[in-house]
């Protein structure tokens, strides 16, 4: 009973054996096995990346809010153009990669969605197992397709994981239903934002990536980016705008600033909220600029 009087009678002691405890319980949580997780364990796995994984995290999230009723009361096949303010036509696609797994091609055409690109590779260790389901049902459903490889450049070099991707569903044929292969060049989802890399090293890694795959296909690949990462991490570089298209991500109402060098986009990765249907996008142009990007 003392102990007990005397712990009611001292407030200030009180108060000392409260912060003793619960640093003596923070410790024993901090020594418990596996009581929190590691730096390496809060990180995603080796291969899980997919389009606009980093988008939400770095990309001023308050742009998700922004012109929330617009965006609601644009049509699939609409959109005004933040650029010349005139009314342009849109044509509506998704893209995919193995968290989709089966997809409903035939819902999504009925939709209004016209192409589609599916997650065909990821640095030189991983290939999506879903890809060619994927890829195929797309092209059954009447989609024009494409495919495209999400960039590690801590990895391996640009032209390797060029020809890693052609091996594993990136190629392209003329046929008017096949998109140039997209390479996702965006925050890294497993460490440093620009994988370690200088703004010069950047430019050189990109510049090896796309000089290989326009070698072996005779195509310009389309790069897929965020303005703010492009900005940081290749020092804003205009150089690929003359003969790459660009795929831009922004989850707004607006495409917003474009990366230096390109007037317009090509396409507008304009949410992520399809988590079982695969991310929206646009085409900036009817469908018939679809194909003529598939014919080359």
């Amino acid at each position: 009973m003392r102990g007990v009087r005397s712990h009611i009678a001292s407030p200030r002691r009180r108060a000392r054996w409260s912060v003793t405890g619960a640093l003596t319980g923070l410790l024993l949580i901090l020594t418990l096995p596996g009581a929190l997780p590691s730096a390496a364990e809060s990180l995603p796995r080796r291969g899980s990346a997919y389009m606009g994984i980093g988008v939400l995290t770095h990309d001023n999230l308050d742009v998700l809010a922004e012109d929330a009723a617009a965006m609601a009361s644009q049509t699939a096949a609409t959109v005004t153009s933040a650029e010349n303010a005139t009314r342009v036509t849109q044509t509506e696609g998704v893209d995919v990669s193995s968290y989709q797994g089966t997809v409903a091609w035939p819902t999504l055409w009925n939709s209004g969605v016209r192409w589609a690109y599916t997650k065909a590779s990821e640095g030189t260790y991983y290939k999506n197992p879903s890809f060619t389901s994927q890829y195929d049902g797309a092209l059954k459903a009447g989609m024009v397709r494409g495919a495209y490889h999400f960039a590690t450049p801590d990895t391996t070099g640009g032209a390797a994981q060029a020809d890693y991707f052609l091996a594993h569903g990136g190629g392209w044929t003329k046929d008017g239903k096949t998109l140039p292969g997209a390479l996702d060049i965006e925050w890294n989802p497993y460490g440093d934002d620009c994988y370690g890399k200088s703004t010069t090293a950047m430019v050189t890694w990109i510049k090896d990536f796309l000089n290989r795959y326009k070698a072996r296909t005779g195509r310009h690949a389309v790069i897929y980016t965020a303005t703010s990462w492009w900005t940081q991490c290749t020092g804003n570089y205009a150089g690929f705008a003359a003969n790459n298209p660009l795929w831009i991500a922004r989850y707004a109402s607006t495409v917003g600033t474009l990366p230096a060098g390109w007037k317009v986009q090509t396409m507008w990765q304009y949410t992520s909220s399809g988590a079982t249907v695969g991310d929206h996008n646009r085409f900036n142009g009817a469908l018939d600029r679809v194909k003529a990007l598939a014919t080359g």
